[in-house]
């Protein structure tokens, strides 16, 4: 009974000659039409894109004379204004025989082909199931057998035969469980290639103009079809576990602090908070995708702070620097804010400058160039200063550059202004190419022409113009209370939240869109665990773990990959 049921799951199965036998008519059907689609692109379309190379072409080939460029460019041109006349008439017949091509997929490749094609594989898939677990059951009896054979013997080494014999079992039961995931993936296999070749069609005939829904669904497929359980943890598994362990906090707060965490007051809270991290973590993140980091931005922050405040300050400073009191009550408000950017810029600039270079010429590991700069800053500044804090700023300055509209914040605005910024400097210039380039091969990227003097230089001073505007920032939203000590740890959290984005200490990997994230998870859980009342201290040791884990990930990945 058992063996006739397997006959018939069997038959229900296609060859590949019965799938073939499917897929010719629709084949056959569309790629008649598409025969006369390219027989009306030969003279238009196809003309155009030719001519258009090969005035390209011909504009940067440097042997020829003007008088040779120009002819041909002029030729070139005469011949394109014909082809696009051509692909303008045959336009509209071209639009007629795609639609009709579409439409006869639509009302025939899910029912004549691909449904079929899929109900195979389901059957095909069950009796994948079947078999491994037959053969699991055959295993185990045949072990069973064979321990207990063993064991009714009277040989004196019975318990190593049986050891081995259990080591030749998990053996079998692993070569088992290989077979298994063998006929599984050539089950996906075909799924896919179904799937993909009605797209292989569409894209023939539309020369790849897919639209919206289309271009998700194939990246919907691809990612099914690609994924991996143990690269998705990898990836994905702190995230998880962050994710876990905020929503505990959410259901902890009402229990413990009679208080809900999870409002529309504490997230805006938590974005505005970020928003001056924002600018310092995407300057790191530009370092440490060159391999490197930057232990001196907490103390950048403290003397921005600094300069902020004794340019902003609320009437004549009562505190000097460098033995100078300043009054810069004279200014306009608009004047003095500006005045405090640009200093802040410049002395971040000035600072990370100095770091790039000796990083850039000397090869001096940016750990060791950075922390000098830490110093030599918090030096300057606490003797300028002799540790004083300079109080709070002008009012006014605050509601003109970051007011409240309602409830919302506008400083969320200048962040998201940064995060627009750096992901077009990363993503669309040959600067930011180039950054990835020397960050995965520095020795490559040398070879193939690329200044990494200029870039790494070029990347620390990016990273002091963010510096310079993210303390600028925090100034207007913390109303002054500029001191040296401010920023303390800043840096820590800078790093700690491009890490935990994805941006890998191993060079040349990393996207903006991580770095947003490793700084909201880590404002958000950092402003959850003050509202719940944990120590200071305690805060940091979560922070130490989230880190260790982060790296520890990325570490995997590396290996994994090496």
């Amino acid at each position: 009974m058992s063996q006739n049921k397997n006959t018939a799951d069997e038959a229900k199965i296609l060859t590949a000659e019965q799938e073939e036998e499917l897929l010719k008519p629709i084949d056959d059907h569309v790629g008649a039409i598409q025969k006369q689609i390219d027989a009306l692109r030969v003279d238009g379309e196809e003309k155009i894109v030719t001519l258009k190379n090969q005035i390209q072409l011909a504009k940067e080939n440097k042997a020829l004379t003007k008088e040779e460029r120009d002819k041909i460019i002029n030729a070139s041109n005469t011949e394109l204004a014909k082809a696009k006349e051509v692909e303008a008439k045959n336009k509209a017949e071209v639009d007629r025989l795609i639609k009709e091509a579409e439409d006869y997929l639509k009302a025939n490749y899910a029912k004549e082909y691909a449904d079929k094609v899929n109900a195979s594989c389901d059957q095909e898939k069950l009796l994948a199931d079947k078999k491994y677990n037959d053969r699991l059951a055959q295993l185990k009896a045949e072990h069973e057998a064979a321990v207990a054979k063993i064991n009714a013997s009277s040989d004196v080494h019975k318990d190593q035969e049986v050891k081995d014999e259990n080591y030749v079992y998990k053996n079998k039961q692993f070569d088992a469980r290989l077979s298994y995931e063998k006929d599984l993936q050539a089950v996906k296999d075909r799924r896919h290639e179904v799937f993909t070749h009605e797209y292989h069609l569409i894209d023939l005939l539309r020369r790849s103009r897919f639209t919206y829904g289309e271009r998700r669904a194939q990246s919907w497929e691809n990612y099914k079809y690609t994924f991996n359980r143990r690269q998705f943890l990898l990836k994905n598994g702190l995230y998880i576990v962050i994710v876990l362990v905020f929503i505990a906090l959410c259901i902890a707060a009402p229990i413990v602090k009679n208080t809900k965490l999870l409002t529309l007051n504490n997230v805006l809270n938590i974005m505005q908070q970020a928003s001056p991290r924002m600018f310092l973590a995407l300057g790191v993140a530009g370092l440490i995708l060159l391999t490197g980091t930057d232990l001196s931005i907490g103390r950048i922050v403290g003397m921005n702070m600094v300069i902020s405040t004794v340019v902003m300050h609320k009437g004549v400073n009562t505190g000097s620097v460098f033995g100078k009191i300043f009054d810069l009550t004279g200014m306009s408000l608009g004047g003095r804010a500006f005045l405090a950017l640009l200093l802040c810029i410049l002395f971040s600039v000035l600072f990370t400058s100095l770091a790039g270079f000796f990083t850039a010429k000397f090869k001096i590991h940016p750990f060791v160039t950075t922390m000098s700069n830490m110093l030599i800053i918090f030096g300057l500044v606490t003797y300028g200063t002799k540790g004083v804090s300079f109080g709070a700023i002008e009012s006014g300055i605050p509601q003109m550059f970051i007011p409240r509209l309602g409830k919302f914040p506008t400083i969320i605005l200048w962040a998201v202004a940064a995060i627009f910024v750096v992901w077009f400097v990363w993503n669309k210039t040959k600067f930011g190419k180039y950054l990835y380039a020397v960050g995965g091969n520095s020795e490559a990227a040398a070879v193939s022409g690329i200044s990494v003097f200029g870039v790494t230089l070029g990347a620390f001073m990016m990273a002091g113009v963010l510096y310079g505007f993210g303390a600028w920032l925090e100034c207007l939203r913390m109303v002054g209370s500029g001191s040296a000590a401010y920023g303390q740890g800043w840096d820590m959290d800078a790093i700690a939240a491009c890490v935990v984005g994805g941006v890998s200490f191993t060079g040349g990997i990393g996207k903006i869109s991580g770095v947003v994230v490793g700084v909201m998870i880590f404002t958000a859980l950092t402003y959850s665990l003050t509202i719940l009342g944990i120590d200071t201290n305690l805060q940091f040791v979560f922070e130490g773990i989230i880190i260790l884990t982060a790296v520890t990930l990325d570490s995997l990945k590396y290996v994994q990959k090496k």
